[in-house]
């Protein structure tokens, strides 16, 4: 019982924290879904209003665009850096010259603002000042140009997250690479297995709880993603990366309709722990299928 209330004790400080700043605010989120509010308008009081802004969700053809474009950004983003981030930590689990210093600069992204990083890619983005579509006119007689052509934005959006997040799912996987028991590659090496069957048959399924937790961390991101997509794009051109979280963003402070911009918060949320739920449910259903009877 002393054991009990000491670790209680413990952790009270944490749990007054996570009830402060997570419970209370997410309390405060899903009131505020269910009402109608515009603190700036004339008549500034909070009313009730039911399921009117789920409702009117479901026929928000700009609220459904930015959710598309935004899973396929997570889809796109998120598949290129667990394969970039495997073939990288391999990399590192060998010896190479030079390994310290590349490792090091590998890493660098990581310590950069999100918003920092847009900046730094709407310079080399820029026509006429970023070097990136000065070469690729000079080499390739390519004409790029964000803020005109839809596709290229989306392109350089994707890109730019890989450059900015692959550093941590190297590392993620580089721990859990240097983390292996010998033991299974030496017995398949025995068995006459080749690099891909070793990849597939013994790599994959002892990494898998790496990756799936990597996944929840980089989906999550990608799907609540804002600051550097308003700093290199700001939405544009046309509706190309008006993700979830810039359309919320102009609901809220351009347009003050609080209500409504908690309600898509709200769908977004349950969205990000539906799809971090079927992850888990695939994994647990694929481990429980090879558990011998």
């Amino acid at each position: 019982m002393r054991s009990s209330t000491t670790g209680w004790l413990l952790l009270a400080p944490t749990l007054v924290i996570l009830a402060l700043f997570g419970v209370v605010p997410f309390i405060y989120v899903l009131v505020i879904s269910f009402s109608q509010w515009n603190s700036f308008a004339a008549d500034p009081v909070l009313h009730f209003n039911g399921l009117d802004n789920f409702r009117a969700l479901v026929f928000d053809t700009d609220f459904l665009k930015s959710i598309r474009s935004t899973l396929l950004f997570g889809l796109f983003a998120v598949v290129s850096e667990i394969i970039l981030g495997y073939f990288l930590a391999q990399l590192f689990t060998r010896d190479f010259p030079g390994k310290g210093f590349f490792r090091t600069i590998h890493t660098l992204p990581l310590v950069i603002a999100p918003i920092a990083v847009g900046a730094i890619w709407r310079l080399l983005l820029t026509p006429g000042l970023g070097p990136i579509p000065t070469y690729l006119r000079i080499w390739f007689g390519i004409d790029l140009n964000i803020s005109r052509f839809s596709d290229q934005a989306f392109a350089a959006v994707v890109l730019m997250d890989i450059w900015h997040w692959t550093p941590l799912v190297t590392l993620t996987l580089l721990a859990a690479l240097s983390s292996l028991p010998k033991d299974p590659f030496e017995q398949a090496q025995i068995d006459g297995a080749n690099r891909f069957q070793v990849f597939w048959y013994v790599t994959l399924p002892m990494l898998k709880p790496a990756i799936l937790a990597t996944v929840f961390i980089r989906l999550m991101d990608a799907l609540r993603t804002f600051d550097e997509i308003f700093m290199l794009t700001s939405g544009g051109p046309g509706d190309a990366t008006r993700f979830v979280g810039l359309y919320i963003y102009r609901v809220v402070f351009p347009k003050k309709d609080y209500g409504y911009g908690a309600a898509m918060s709200v769908i977004v949320l349950y969205l990000t722990i539906v799809m971090c739920w079927l992850l888990y449910s695939a994994l647990v259903a694929r481990r429980d299928l090879r558990r011998p009877e």
